[in-house]
């Protein structure tokens, strides 16, 4: 729908604020891939949480406000992070012993420990999958292991190993709460070990740019020598997290509080790669009742996604993502009654609205 200036200042509602500064950034064109990207990021270590949700979810608010302000087309992607090194057993999944066994290896293969799918990584990624699309939220799954297979990020990885030390450059000043010796040690690069199988994080020793390889030595002081391409290695996270930016050329991503030190690294690693950084989001995170942040590992102490949905509508949980997304939200039990009362006020008044008032009313952004 076309909304003039006037109109479009008249939009308050955060989703609305955030398409704007959006529309603005393009310019309010499409861009040279044919639509505008969000995309979402999630890791598959653990079990997928309300914050997994709550960023998908917040994501998707944004985009319907994008959309009802422009007729740009858009995409969605969800992109899990199941080529990472497994490296510590969640304290929420049974078989804790066996998964012990399985630490340095990539998430796509390590054991499932529920015993139901070809490894942990695809257990999570199902269980988020089935989650997202019990809300009918429409999106493009992308796994890192199929990406960096498959080639997709070869071209980027090899500009990496020819920027190898502007990437080093940007990354090694941000070494300095690490362990001891860890600047020594880093390199944006992490073998995916022939020998053992495992992700390692080790010096690269020798770079062979016209090659495309690397040189590292394995913990039993074998010396070899890798291609960079075809998920023979991938990347640590942040420039991981700048080069997806480049390679899929995202145009929107949120993400928590605590991860804004990362978000200013990548966003520097992202123009190394040659392209722009996205216009992006921090959202507050989920506290349990005790105060404590809700993390995929341990879960928490309080409400979880499936009991909010046995006790409530999907609906309300909606509402209760679009609140104040700026402030930290203590998920308790009593949140799920207020959630439902405050839904229905905002449905209740709506009917009587101006288009405007509906479009700033929190039920708009939950059912459109």
């Amino acid at each position: 729908m076309v909304y003039t200036s006037e109109e479009l200042d008249q939009l308050k509602a955060w989703p609305f604020v955030e398409a704007k500064k959006l529309l603005k950034r393009i310019n309010n064109k499409t861009p040279a891939k044919g639509y505008v990207l969000f995309q979402t990021g999630y890791g598959p270590s653990g079990l997928p949480h309300i914050g997994t949700f709550g960023e998908v979810a917040r994501t998707t608010m944004v985009r319907r406000a994008f959309q009802e302000i422009s007729d740009i087309p858009t995409k969605l992607v969800c992109f899990s992070d199941d080529l990472d090194g497994f490296r510590k057993v969640p304290l929420n999944v049974p078989n804790r012993d066996r998964l012990q066994e399985d630490l340095g290896l990539p998430l796509t293969k390590v054991t499932d420990p529920f015993g139901e799918c070809k490894s942990f990584a695809h257990y999570n990624n199902q269980k988020l999958r089935s989650f997202l699309d019990s809300f009918d939220f429409e999106y493009e799954f992308i796994s890192a292991t199929q990406y960096y297979q498959d080639g997709k990020f070869d071209e980027m990885l090899l500009l990496a190993l020819e920027r190898y030390d502007q990437l080093m450059e940007i990354m090694l000043p941000s070494l300095g709460g690490i362990a001891k010796g860890r600047d020594k040690s880093y390199s944006p690069f992490l073998p995916v070990s022939p020998v053992s199988g495992k992700v390692l994080q080790v010096p690269v020793l020798d770079r062979n740019i016209s090659k495309g390889t690397i040189l590292y030595q394995e913990p039993d002081g074998e010396m070899i020598e890798l291609p960079v391409t075809g998920g023979n290695v991938k990347m640590q996270w942040k420039p991981d997290w700048a080069m997806r930016w480049a390679q899929l050329e995202v145009d929107y991503e949120m993400y928590g509080k605590d991860l804004i030190p990362s978000a200013e690294l990548a966003r520097k690693l992202c123009r190394v790669f040659g392209k722009p950084p996205p216009l992006e989001m921090f959202y507050e995170l989920f506290l349990d009742e005790n105060g404590r942040k809700i993390s995929k590992s341990s879960g928490g102490e309080g409400i979880s996604m499936e009991n909010w949905i046995d006790y409530s509508s999907p609906d309300s949980l909606g509402l209760f993502m679009f609140q104040k997304p700026k402030t930290a939200k203590r998920l308790t039990f009593d949140a799920v009654p207020r959630a439902v009362d405050d839904l229905q006020k905002f449905v209740t008044s709506y009917t009587s609205q101006g288009l405007i008032e509906q479009l700033n009313n929190p039920a708009w952004h939950v059912y459109a």
